[in-house]
């Protein structure tokens, strides 16, 4: 042997990976998958809010017409925007990981 011979230890517990790491194209289609869930969720959410204040009327000096009606439409999508950022009623994270299986992707 000569002197520039190394000897190390065998190296051994050496285990593959079971996670890939994600390749952009799938981090962009994932992060898509979401931001349309949640559109879905606050498109939903403001279809049950518009149902739901169908029926109130507020006082002659301060509501009624046309003007009403459209405000009062765009009050509910509003809210429902904001309630599906604040974490929503669960149904985004469904339809999430439904469109997930349906793209082949693993949650």
């Amino acid at each position: 042997m000569s002197a520039l011979t190394l000897t190390s230890p065998p190296i051994t517990n050496l285990q593959a990976s079971t996670t890939a790491p994600a390749s952009s194209a799938e981090l962009l289609k994932r992060g898509q998958i979401k931001e349309t869930s949640e559109k879905f969720e606050a498109s939903f959410l403001s279809v049950m809010m518009q149902s739901m204040f169908a029926g109130v009327k507020t006082a002659a000096p301060f509501g009624g017409g046309q003007a009403e009606d459209m405000f009062k439409s765009l009050l509910t999508e509003s809210m429902a925007k904001e309630v599906s950022k604040a974490g929503g009623v669960g149904l985004a994270s469904t339809v999430q990981r439904e469109m997930l299986k349906l793209q082949g992707l693993k949650d």
